[in-house]
């Protein structure tokens, strides 16, 4: 698969998690992810302008938080003009954000931003639902993934 999002050169961090068994690297994220990002998964805000070409659309806190239980690592955030964060993944000298494409060719700067806390991002229940569904779309799709996990 060609790659397109913001530090898939170096998205080499292995995972610390085993419940999602079979994710090795961001990479192997991103292509599982690819089948499940949905109109669901996507931000409300954001929904009526979501596609299947432009999957990653709406998706950034869901996917960096659900990235950070498999790699570990800090979600930090890129504020938006909207006055919204753009959430990306940090882990040792390896930053990656698996939901860059959204933004076409637009350059963003991952340097000095402010580090996200899920307990801010899931303060929103709509957003902690997302969340859950796509931990648990990812759980299910993984055909080595522990099945037996609580939450």
């Amino acid at each position: 698969m060609r790659y397109h999002f913001y530090g898939w050169q170096q998205a080499d961090v292995p995972a610390v998690n085993e419940l999602y068994g079979g994710i090795g690297n961001p990479r192997e994220l991103y292509d599982a992810l690819m089948g499940i990002w949905c109109p669901e998964t996507c931000a409300p805000r954001m929904r009526d302008a979501w596609s299947r070409e432009n999957r990653t659309l709406g998706q950034c806190s869901v996917t960096a938080f659900l990235a950070q239980d498999i790699f570990g690592g800090r979600v930090y955030g890129i504020r938006r003009p909207d006055g919204n964060y753009h959430c990306y993944n940090v882990v040792g000298d390896c930053v990656f954000d698996l939901t860059s494409e959204q933004f076409g060719e637009e350059v963003l700067c991952y340097q000095d931003n402010p580090e996200q806390f899920r307990e801010v991002h899931f303060a929103k229940e709509e957003k902690r639902l997302r969340y859950e569904y796509l931990k648990t779309a990812l759980l299910r799709r993984n055909p080595h993934a522990i099945t037996d996990h609580q939450g």
